[in-house]
């Protein structure tokens, strides 16, 4: 059977294309998924984490975050207007399909004068405005979409694409793993961060322009969630970015969890940290990333082996993430579970083991890293406590960017690119405006 479109990849950017299809009324489509489904997934599988039915966002804790500004580059291919219209759009399907009302973020009088304070201890507070899933929420929010699109877009989960197939510079169709294959007038990509070397590989054989991007380093921070507590009764998520003073290096806070929990994140035999925060349940502390982005020099041009590098080089000291005292770094000492047991805050990654993150991180992390923890003391007495704690290592590793015009269209044509594998987005929210944006475009094409 030949199909309209085929999508690959059913996480965010890929059910948002579907369900852009099934409602305009665009058919026959076919959704195609390497993982398993949604009901078949398991948070204590490892393969399963990232990849599947929902993609990696299945087990995030559904940060929906409504700015132009943060999450993707989109804006470098819509006006701030447009785009901003196809985020409201997209989260309003997430909030018709079971996420909460509440918009953390809100520009107030607090939140002005928190961005004021902010500027006076070197930082530059990033209005955002968010709506929270929460971990345990997603999966519902998930199965929903899914119900949505039952019957109305084909879906085979288990089912890998081998490859794309193009002739005379225009998709055909895709190579399935079985040796089969099935031709569409128009093809997705969006295979999803699991899926990024996978599109790498494709977009070397079917001769796209890609570019590196950048590779994010640092450390997940947790402390009493007192600390924070102003701040995220404001912003709930605050992103705040400092320029370190020794190198210049761009620092940011990233994903920030109120009352949550840090957790392990398995990529490519690689356990890494993350965070997550519940809509219901609560933790004594809050955790964030606090994340260095580094420009490279020609001719290295893979930074996404860089940051597993050192994403491994933590694994092979501590047998996975290693967590010490913010105390004990600064004492040029390692953490044991003594030092650690007798600190303030209470390590939520029991898992964990006490050890020394000086011997993981480059210099210039490390300081980039201390020198932003100083600076968001000011804003925040107690972040650069001895008691707090640090995990290492954080790592977030973005795809080959895939040149595309401003529907999504990659030099094949009607082969269109999105979402986080395709180096577009870097969240929930931008994946999923993503995908409806190629779809809009495909249905445009065939009036």
């Amino acid at each position: 059977m030949d199909y309209e479109a085929i999508i690959v990849g059913a996480g965010p950017a890929g059910i948002f294309a579907a369900l852009t299809f099934a409602d305009l009324g665009i058919g026959p489509v076919l959704l195609v998924e390497q993982g398993k489904d949604l009901d078949k997934r398991s948070h204590e599988a490892v393969e399963d984490r990232l990849c599947g039915w929902g993609g990696a966002g299945a087990y995030s804790d559904g940060k929906l975050t409504l700015s132009t500004h943060v999450g993707g580059v989109l804006g470098e291919y819509l006006d701030e207007r447009s785009l901003f219209q196809l985020l409201e759009t997209a989260d309003g399907m997430y909030a018709a399909h079971g996420a909460p009302d509440r918009i953390f973020g809100e520009r107030t009088p607090r939140f002005d004068s928190l961005a004021e304070r902010a500027r006076l201890a070197d930082l530059e507070l990033v209005p955002s405005r968010i709506r929270h899933i929460g971990t345990e929420n997603c999966r519902n929010v998930l199965e929903r979409f899914r119900s949505s699109l039952a019957g109305r877009v084909e879906t085979r989960t288990g089912c890998r694409v081998k490859g794309l197939l193009a002739e005379g510079g225009r998709i055909q169709g895709v190579l399935l793993s079985d040796g089969s294959v099935v031709n569409a007038r128009f093809v997705i990509a969006a295979p999803g961060r699991s899926g990024a070397r996978w599109m790498k590989e494709q977009a070397a054989s079917l001769g796209l322009k890609t570019r590196a991007t950048s590779v994010d380093i640092g450390v997940r921070v947790e402390l009493p969630a007192v600390v924070l507590r102003e701040i995220t009764d404001i912003t709930y998520e605050s992103k705040l970015i400092h320029y370190s003073k020794t190198f210049d290096e761009r620092v940011r806070t990233f994903c920030m969890n109120p009352y949550g929990e840090v957790v392990t994140e398995e990529n490519g035999g690689i356990t890494t940290v993350n965070g997550h925060s519940y809509a219901d349940k609560r933790s004594e502390n809050t955790n964030f990333a606090i994340l260095v982005s580094s420009a490279f020099t020609e001719p290295f041009d893979d930074p996404i082996a860089y940051g597993r590098y050192i994403a491994h080089l933590a694994n092979l000291l501590g047998g996975g993430p290693i967590v010490q005292r913010l105390g004990d770094l600064l004492a040029g000492r390692r953490s044991n579970p003594a030092r650690i047991a007798r600190g303030l805050t209470r390590p939520t990654l029991q898992s964990a083991t006490p050890g020394d993150l000086s011997f993981v991180f480059p210099y210039r992390h490390l300081l980039s890293i201390m020198e932003m923890l100083e600076a968001l003391e000011k804003l925040a007495p107690g972040v650069n406590s001895r008691h707090t704690l640090l995990y290492g290592v954080e790592v977030k590793f973005y795809s080959n960017r895939i040149e595309v015009s401003p529907q999504m269209e990659t030099r094949v044509k009607n082969l269109f690119a999105v979402g986080d594998g395709a180096g577009i987005s870097r969240g929930l929210l931008q994946a999923s405006a993503s995908g409806m944006l190629a779809a809009r475009a495909i249905a445009e094409r065939m009036k």
